[in-house]
């Protein structure tokens, strides 16, 4: 039987997902694979019938350039109960797949993990590659390379920054911006200060001390004062998806907030 891979999205969006899944497919096409593209992320590989395409040449060079993703995408993450009941494992085996390619960030590559080594004990050992896409730019690469999505990502959120700060200076107002980066403040610290924000409010700026509302709103008016004092009436402050994650259930619950 042909061997064959397959290649499953993780997470959100993140630019350049088709030119790594079309890059991917050539390469192993021309090493004698069958490649086979998961749509759902890991909900596929753990459904009776999962949804799934053969990718050859022509689909490669199809979505090679284009945005967003082909293979749809899902946040799933499974549980210990969906290993031990919905795990997909003929799949595996009649397909015979020797590679799972998986493109995500740090959730997507810790499934990865626990995947390849739950097929370890079903005697179907398989390889792993994790290409690691996320914006938050929170993997840590050699040389501190950044994750891929998180260039384009600082370049539009830049972009859109210095747009919202024209219109703070235009109308002598102050906005609010804020950022993905769920446990690194990479991407609001490099939108903040491109732009020159007189605040920017990231998750590692507090050293682990507990953050609250109370103090974001405290930083936020420190620096509106602080602007008035020299005379400038305007500004723009970028706070990081995280910092919110850190506040206590208790005060997310009083202000009628819950994240999925």
């Amino acid at each position: 039987m042909q061997k064959s891979i397959v290649i499953l999205t993780g997470g959100g969006p993140a630019p350049g997902m088709n030119t790594v899944v079309g890059t991917i497919t050539k390469t192993f096409l021309s090493n004698g694979y069958k490649v086979l593209g998961l749509h759902g992320g890991y909900k596929g590989l753990f459904s009776k019938n999962p949804d799934f395409v053969n990718l050859d040449f022509f689909k490669a060079d199809d979505i090679f350039n284009r945005g967003g993703s082909f293979l749809v995408m899902s946040r799933f993450k499974p549980t210990q109960e969906d290993f031990d009941k919905n795990f997909n494992l003929k799949f595996f085996q009649d397909n015979n797949i020797e590679l799972l390619v998986t493109i995500g960030g740090d959730d997507t590559a810790s499934t990865a993990n626990r995947i390849a080594k739950f097929l370890q004990e079903k005697n179907f050992p398989i390889s792993n590659i994790h290409v690691p896409k996320t914006i938050d730019n929170d993997l840590p690469l050699p040389q501190n390379i950044p994750t891929f999505g998180y260039q384009s990502a600082k370049g539009e959120g830049t972009r859109i920054a210095a747009n919202i700060y024209e219109d703070a200076r235009t109308s002598h107002s102050w906005f609010v911006l804020s950022a993905m980066g769920r446990s690194a403040g990479h991407l609001a610290l490099a939108i903040g200060y491109t732009n020159h924000f007189p605040m920017i409010v990231i998750p590692e700026m507090f050293n682990k001390s507990a953050i609250s509302v109370d103090k974001i709103l405290n930083m936020a008016l420190s620096a509106i004062i602080k602007r008035k004092i020299m005379g400038i009436d305007y500004g723009a402050i970028i706070i990081s998806e995280g910092v919110f994650e850190s506040f206590s259930p208790e005060e997310l619950k009083s202000f009628g907030v819950s994240f999925s």
